[in-house]
């Protein structure tokens, strides 16, 4: 079952948190090293390592993006041929895509230029280009297929950019967070514990008297970058959703805070939807290239599947039937989208009852790499593990060898899993 995510953000948030907190929920750092490998940047342009480190209180998992040699003044154009002529699967791609082209408008609204002129400084450099397709990658790879977003907070001051001397929050993060009605508020101004660490106690935390714990004498740099912002508008509902939670990504951020500067990535089920009802449609007018957009939409909707079948409708015109499965209660979100966005004159529907094992992911080991498994289970026991292609194909290209290989290894790996099982 795909999982949805949520993003709690008491500190904000950038590219390079998202992606520790991808990390750090069981997304392999070498698989992000095989994404950035295939976008065919120089050699040794994009180096990536993480670490645990300390927070205040809390462990997180810090990321680090090192660049090196000259940082190119791309358009959005340059950033589309980096991302369209790479290996990475459609729906990565057009994602990825669809946050530079969001960039490039904002930009472009702040600096009163047309989109296409817009030179991206900051967020065209190579660390803002690993963020961004490396979190559409992560998303993908973890089949994360909704993210949900908590409040941001904005902090004021002023930050150095390209353009000189800017005001705080970024004017184009305010432009990104401002089209799609994201949800702010204040910086963080806390009271709470002194907090020690001591690491001879197996991290234990000893706290003090309850005190004020004031804020730097300076403004705190920004907290929501353009880049996060980017990610965001294009990919997050601004909304706690109800979920069964699994596990729990935390990414740190560079800077240290009078808080724990950390983002924290709730990955989870979505509760019972309740009753699901299936729509069909027949088509035969509409030109396929159009189905994988309009599935996106529809999953985007909340739909739990969507599907086609090549059909004969009458004088044996060849057609598809486009179905989608989704909860009753958005029944007519979906009818909506399937009568604007293809060529049906009208939709079908019919309620559907479903039995389903309950699934979950870890990672085995082989001899040529970490690789993550889907898990099956009913009534609390495991019945069922399969290698995840994406992964198997990443490590296959990164290792030069062919996916049989890395599948067959994974595949043996994962079948100890059920065999240990009771």
């Amino acid at each position: 079952m795909p999982l949805i995510a949520y993003l709690d953000l008491p500190s904000g948030l950038s590219g390079d948190m998202f992606l520790s907190c991808l990390i750090d929920a069981g997304w392999s750092i070498d698989q992000l090293r095989a994404v950035i490998a295939g976008l065919n940047l120089p050699q040794g342009a994009i180096a990536i390592d993480s670490q645990s480190t300390m927070r205040g209180p809390l462990r997180a998992t810090l990321l680090s993006v090192k660049t090196q040699g000259t940082q190119h003044r791309r358009n959005l154009n340059d950033v589309r041929q980096i991302v369209e002529s790479s290996p990475l699967p459609p729906t990565v791609k057009s994602r990825a895509i669809a946050t530079f082209t969001r960039l490039a408008h904002a930009e472009a609204a702040v600096h009163g230029a047309a989109p296409d002129q817009v030179h991206f400084h900051e967020v065209g450099a190579l660390d803002s280009i690993a963020d961004i397709v490396g979190v559409c990658a992560g998303l993908d790879a973890m089949h994360i297929d909704r993210l949900y977003a908590s409040p941001l907070p904005l902090a004021g001051g002023w930050v150095a950019s390209a353009h000189g001397a800017l005001p705080l929050p970024a004017p184009a993060t305010l432009a990104l967070l401002s089209s799609v009605g994201a949800p702010v508020r204040p910086a963080p101004s806390i009271t709470a514990c002194d907090v020690q660490i001591d690491l001879s106690a197996e991290f234990t935390v000893h706290r003090t008297e309850r005190t004020p714990v004031p804020l730097p004498s300076a403004a705190p740099p920004e907290l929501v970058t353009p880049t996060a912002a980017a990610l965001l508008a294009e990919l997050a509902t601004f909304e706690q959703p109800s979920m069964r939670l699994l596990r729990i990504g935390v990414g740190a951020g560079q800077h240290v805070f009078a808080w724990p500067n950390v983002a924290r990535l709730w990955l989870g089920e979505a509760e019972d939807a309740g009753p699901l009802v299936q729509i069909d449609t027949n088509i035969d007018d509409m030109n396929p290239q159009f189905y994988s957009a309009v599935s996106e939409r529809l999953f985007a909707a909340g739909a739990v599947d969507v599907w086609t079948t090549p059909i004969q409708m009458k004088k044996n015109r060849p057609a598809i039937t486009l179905s989608v499965l989704c909860p009753a209660a958005i029944e007519a979100i979906i009818a909506e989208i399937l009568l604007r966005e293809t060529t049906t004159l009208g939709v079908r529907v019919h309620p559907v009852n479903r039995h389903e094992a309950t699934r979950d992911f870890t990672t085995v080991q082989t001899p040529h790499g970490p690789v993550r498994v889907k898990l099956r289970f009913h009534n609390a026991q495991l019945i069922g593990a399969m290698p995840e292609y994406e992964d198997c194909k990443s490590l296959a290209d990164a290792k030069g060898l062919p996916i049989r290989v890395i599948y067959e290894s994974a595949q043996q790996s994962a079948s100890l899993l059920t065999q240990r099982s009771p």
